[in-house]
């Protein structure tokens, strides 16, 4: 299974886990309101992520439902292996002090990288 999903891909699935499962006219109404998406695109791209595992389609019905085979834990992880390996070449700590310079963190934000690092440590 190809856990990185595309840009697109992924704006797609954000639809499908925030809804739980939806048919594509559902994907390309709610794409349609940001951007400038054809039907028969979101419809290909949807079959692409069908074809790939990143969803699975419930043909029982009329319209076909489409509901998300990964979470958005494992698609964020494949997408940070990607970005770690090739623009950060493997360094952990320049990917966090880019993040963290380039956007301002909230206290809470900053708390919980806090204790996520004491707890990393105590291992």
């Amino acid at each position: 299974m190809d856990l990185k999903p595309t840009e697109s891909e992924l704006e797609i699935l954000q639809i499908i886990w925030r809804r739980g499962q939806c048919s594509v006219r559902d994907v390309h109404d709610e794409l349609a309101q940001s951007k400038d998406a054809g039907y028969t695109t979101t419809l290909k791209l949807m079959q692409i992520m069908h074809d790939k595992g990143l969803v699975e389609r419930d043909t029982t019905a009329k319209t076909h439902l489409y509901k998300a085979l990964i979470t958005r834990e494992q698609a964020q992880q494949g997408a940070l292996d990607k970005i770690l390996s090739t623009v950060f070449k493997g360094s952990t700590a320049d990917l966090v002090i880019q993040a963290l310079g380039q956007h301002r963190a909230s206290k809470d934000e900053i708390d919980a990288i806090k204790n996520f690092l004491d707890g990393f440590e105590s291992k």
